[in-house]
């Protein structure tokens, strides 16, 4: 077998990388787990454990699958939210099974446990992390990645991350999270768009200490190979039910904030993330839509068969929208002037499908701000100077220009 040479960029405590020259275009962007010849001899041997979904997958192969066939021994898979294989909704607990397409155990993040046990962790000696993230600090995946490397550092396993790009890595933008509201769609001091992939963040969780007791996670990288952050990434694979488009998912860092006010933001139709209402603005705008039920995405919609009226992002040019690199705050502010009962636009009273805005956007002065009238100038200058402060501290965990 050829000799593979330092396949691995190693991690102990942190160190201090210089990040590559810039890929040359038009070379094809080769995400870790696509670059086989770099890791697939370490896995030989070991029993295997990993944290998966979807999108984790092999050319057009989930990576399990595809590892099995190769004679590895995955000795067990961990499912996050939506499940290991993408199947549950949003919010939805997911029980531990074993899955019927390649027999391995499967063991649930999104149900009564949400870090692998000492127990589940006896009898690994690898664990693997390939998902795709988006690069928003209320997508759950980072918060999956801080829980698999506390069990890691707790049980003295190596955690093997296989990067994949981020689509929104060239946003870094939004409030600071205030620590009061930390939650389970914000565990970290982070704008809301971070601007890094998952094997970026994984070190910067370790360099900032921000495991409990500041333990570390002995990591093994695998780069992107031709990749930059401002670079455009389709997903070859949706990454969770309700991000089913290439347009949901760069309009997601600004949309998501929606869930916490009471318009209807897609859910119950095939355009989450792009499309916002309520029966209220009727005679308002004239785009309208009606939420349904639809299984493995909303069951339960808000304004579910109520036909809705207002915006309509799904032709918003995203190439233009990078040129602004700021998350589009002038969305959220319009459709509060136009709402006609502003006291019920960010109340959770309303329906129990209505997120927490203050967890949300990571602070209890945005809401305020929006009633007060304050200016899109004015917002923006009020998550200074932690935004960029975040960003000076960000350069020193980054592995891509």
């Amino acid at each position: 077998m050829k000799k593979i040479l330092l396949p691995f960029l190693l991690v102990g405590l942190i160190t201090t990388l210089a990040f590559a020259e810039r890929p040359i275009k038009d070379k094809p962007i080769k995400t870790g787990a696509d670059q086989t010849d770099k890791y697939l001899s370490y896995l030989k041997g070991k029993r295997v454990a990993l944290l998966a979904n979807p999108t984790t997958i092999v050319g057009d192969k989930h990576f399990v699958d595809s590892m099995l066939k190769l004679g590895v021994n995955i000795v067990k898979v961990f499912g996050p939210e939506h499940g290991f294989r993408g199947n549950a909704s949003a919010g939805i607990k997911v029980a531990d099974e074993v899955d019927p397409t390649s027999g391995v155990k499967v063991v649930s993040l999104y149900g009564p446990k949400r870090k692998p046990s000492k127990e589940d962790m006896a009898d690994v000696d690898l664990m693997i992390f390939d998902i795709q993230d988006v690069g928003c600090r209320f997508y759950t995946y980072i918060n999956v990645l801080s829980h698999i490397m506390e069990a890691c550092a707790e049980n003295g396993k190596e955690l093997l991350i296989l990067d994949r790009p981020n689509p929104n890595g060239y946003l870094v933008d939004g409030p600071i999270l205030d620590m009061k509201f930390k939650s389970g769609i914000g565990m970290f001091p982070i704008p809301i768009a971070h601007g890094m992939t998952i094997a970026e963040f994984a070190q910067m969780i370790n360099g900032e200490g921000w495991l409990p007791n500041k333990m570390q996670a002995k990591l093994k990288i695998i780069k992107v190979a031709n990749y930059a952050h401002d670079m455009d990434y389709t997903l070859p694979v949706k990454p969770s039910p309700n991000l089913n488009t290439q347009q949901s998912i760069m309009l997601y860092p600004t949309t998501c904030l929606f869930e916490g006010t009471v318009l209807n933001h897609g859910r119950g139709t095939m355009f989450p993330f792009t499309i916002f209402g309520s029966p209220l603005y009727k005679g308002i705008y004239d785009f309208s839509f009606t939420p349904v039920s639809i299984k493995g995405m909303a069951e339960t919609p808000l304004h579910m068969n109520k036909e809705c009226y207002g915006l309509d992002l799904r032709k918003v040019d995203i190439a233009e929208l990078k040129k602004k690199n700021r998350i589009q705050i002038q969305w959220m502010i319009d459709l509060y002037n136009k709402f006609p009962a502003k006291e019920q636009f960010f109340d959770r009273s309303q329906s129990n499908q209505i997120g927490d805005i203050n967890k949300l956007i990571g602070n209890d002065v945005f809401r305020k701000q929006v009633a007060e009238g304050k200016s899109v100038e004015e917002i923006y200058a009020s998550w200074e100077p932690g935004l960029s402060e975040y960003k000076t501290m960000r350069k020193k965990y980054l592995l891509y220009p």
